[in-house]
């Protein structure tokens, strides 16, 4: 998995000690990636600029006119996708309350250059340890083991004692039950029918038509019921949806 080049933000009043960190993160770049989308002399200025650019990683002073650096990391942390935080200070006294507002690193002044590629190096590791791992099917296909993204799956049909995974071109048999993958992944399948998990993101639309139902040898046949059918991107296959799971997929279709 690769890993995503850090967008840092420079906030700290003084403008030597702004151009000093300009400085360091350009004798950095080559061993710790990275980029510089802008700086800010006071904290009222780094919050319009991060209403307006993406900063995964703030690199701010403490003392500042007006608003501090500490409420700035109080504000800065409550935004949905807040930027990581590490105070750049030549004042050892507020560390303690560093840590309160969540920043990772506490640098005094003058940074060395490998201490500040430490503290960037740490975000990095950090942010990527808590994405997602992306998540994919063990399939298997004439004695070979393949991995298929679940991002590629339009739907899956239990049939007798199989499951049956659905690409837009490949079928493939899984060991998987139907119950196991709508526990897990109920963010991205919804069951349709007893026998069926769609993909949401593949769901575009549904029409009528007829559901045929299966009698023993027995029975006269009965006329076939009226139903709807969901209608995905990529297949001309066309599912049925029982009664009971209509209500679910009607949702996804406002």
């Amino acid at each position: 998995m690769s890993v995503p080049v850090p967008r840092i933000l420079i906030v700290d009043d003084e403008a030597p000690a702004r151009m000093r960190l300009r400085t360091l993160l350009a004798d950095i770049a080559h061993d710790c990636p990275h980029l510089l989308v802008g700086e800010a002399a006071d904290a009222q200025a780094a919050l319009a600029l991060c209403a307006s650019i993406h900063a995964d990683l703030v690199l701010l002073d403490v003392q500042m006119p007006g608003m501090n650096g500490m409420e700035l990391a109080r504000q800065l942390g409550r935004q949905p996708q807040a930027p990581a935080m590490i105070f750049v200070t030549a004042h050892d006294e507020f560390a303690l309350q560093a840590f309160d507002v969540q920043a990772l690193d506490y640098l005094l002044k003058p940074v060395r250059a490998e201490r500040l590629a430490q503290a960037i190096r740490r975000v990095v590791e950090l942010r990527a340890a808590a994405r997602p791992a992306p998540r994919q099917f063990t399939v298997q296909e004439k004695g070979r083991v393949l991995l298929v993204p679940v991002e590629q799956v339009l739907f899956l049909k239990a049939e007798l004692k199989y499951v049956t995974l659905h690409t837009a071109h490949e079928e493939y048999l899984i060991e998987s039950s139907l119950q196991s993958i709508e526990d897990e992944m109920p963010d991205l399948f919804v069951r349709v029918h007893r026998n069926a998990l769609v993909a949401k993101n593949a769901i575009v639309g549904v029409e009528k038509g007829t559901e045929k139902r299966a009698l023993p040898a027995d029975r006269e046949a009965e006329p076939e019921k009226e139903s709807w059918l969901v209608t995905l991107r990529g297949t001309q296959e066309r599912l049925p949806v029982s009664r009971r799971q209509w209500p679910l997929v009607k949702a996804l279709l406002r």
